[in-house]
């Protein structure tokens, strides 16, 4: 951990996520807006000392006084940690489609990433599409809506309810671009000249319907038509899902950007290894449930709930889990991990499970004694390229679909 001060009103704080914490001067305010995040806690002393320590999240939060940046484990940059976040929110997702800039300081480099994939996205003019619009209307436009018509305006003939498609630059991609825009927009201390660059780029989406604050995003599906704006979309989700700003006056600015690594990888793994199975027969399945106990009643019957089952003819064959801590991470255990795959293989009757931990290391089996249970401990480095991770995930489905083999010719 560190502390670095790169201005003089504001203090910059790094912490890993596996560290213990430390403790610095902060104001009430600060200490509040950090614990309301979920980033970190932070435990007053005394003095006006608190003690901040991590609590499972990573990210970054700014207040008028203080910035606090949680760094995730192994020193992952911030490209890395998009192409995780980004993956697990569409299959087939390219990893070079993430054009983020490496910058020591995360939000220089989260605004500096939009603005760049922005321009690309809007260098070629606002993108437009057909909307589906409900009006009133004096004249026929596009279909009438019967049923409305009928219950809103019993017995009149004007004014009509329709609906019809129109050719708009106001469609769910533009909406989603502005909002991310302006929301980056709002943070505090962003670089004048990338500021002035992410108000440029929301100037050409003017025209378009602002988001309400804490409104949905609206749905979007890739096609050939949208496909210069798919990585700036991409990071524009992320961006509206993780991260709040709030711009008032003066002092009162403050931002969060705020991920669960463990959240993180349990569905990058899953995304990530459903493709890499589909080269073999049989089913993948996601959180997968299952009974570990008979009982009379429904509410004693005890249940266990694996990431990812593969079935083979709709019988689960091989279980995996995916656990962000390695046995050699601060807090973790190996040994309730290691429990937990066994309750699965018996509930499931599997012989084989397969726990997949971010870290680097070898492959190593444990055969749990008394039993037939083989549990495969399956590192999966989070540190080299996209390529390189996509590529281990494929072995890994290599291997447990070869041992799923090998225990059905010896069964045989």
């Amino acid at each position: 951990m560190q502390a670095v001060d790169p201005g003089a009103s504001v203090r910059h704080l790094v912490l890993d996520e596996l560290s213990r914490g430390m403790v610095e001067r902060l104001d009430s305010a600060s200490a509040s807006f950090l614990n309301a995040s979920g980033l970190a806690k932070a435990s007053p002393m005394g003095l006006g000392l608190y003690r901040i320590e991590p609590v499972g999240k990573v990210g970054s939060v700014r207040t008028p006084t203080v910035q606090l940046d949680v760094r995730p484990k192994d020193r992952l940059g911030l490209s890395r940690l998009l192409f995780l976040l980004s993956y697990a929110g569409e299959q087939g997702f390219r990893p070079d489609s993430v054009a983020a800039v490496e910058d020591r300081e995360l939000w220089s480099a989260l605004a500096e990433s939009l603005a760049q994939l922005a321009e690309r996205a809007l260098g070629r003019g606002v993108l437009q599409g057909y909307r589906s619009v409900d009006e009133s209307l004096r004249t026929v436009k596009g279909r009438i809506r019967i049923s409305d018509q009928i219950s809103r305006r019993p017995g009149m003939l004007v004014p009509l309810e329709v609906s019809y498609d129109e050719f708009s630059e106001d469609i769910a991609e533009n909406r989603i671009l502005r909002a991310a825009l302006e929301r980056m927009g709002q943070v505090p201390r962003v670089r004048p000249e990338v500021l002035s660059r992410l108000r440029q780029l929301k100037g050409k989406l003017d025209a378009v319907t602002r988001l309400p604050a804490g409104a949905p995003l609206p749905p979007w599906t890739a096609s050939r038509m949208n496909h210069r704006y798919h990585a700036v979309l991409r990071l524009a989700e992320l961006i509206l899902r993780n991260a709040s700003a709030e711009a008032g006056q003066g002092k009162q600015q403050t931002a969060a950007f705020v991920v669960d690594m463990a959240q993180v990888f349990e569905d990058f793994v899953g995304t990530a290894l459903r493709a890499a199975m589909a080269a073999f027969p049989g089913e993948l399945r996601l959180q997968y449930n299952a009974l570990l106990s008979e009982a009379v009643r429904d509410a004693d019957r005890l249940s266990v709930r694996p990431d990812a089952v593969h079935l083979l003819g709709g019988r689960p064959v091989v279980v995996y889990n995916a656990k962000y801590k390695a046995a050699s991470d601060l807090g973790a255990s190996l040994t309730t991990d290691h429990y937990q795959m066994l309750a699965h293989c018996t509930a499931l009757a599997v012989p084989t499970a397969w726990v997949v931990y971010a870290g680097s290391g070898e492959v190593k089996l444990r055969r749990i004694l008394n039993t037939d249970i083989d549990i495969v401990e399956f590192p999966l480095d989070l540190s080299g390229p996209p390529s390189e991770i996509l590529a281990s995930i494929a072995e890994l489905a290599r291997q447990s679909w070869g041992e799923v083999i090998r225990q059905a010719r010896n069964a045989g």
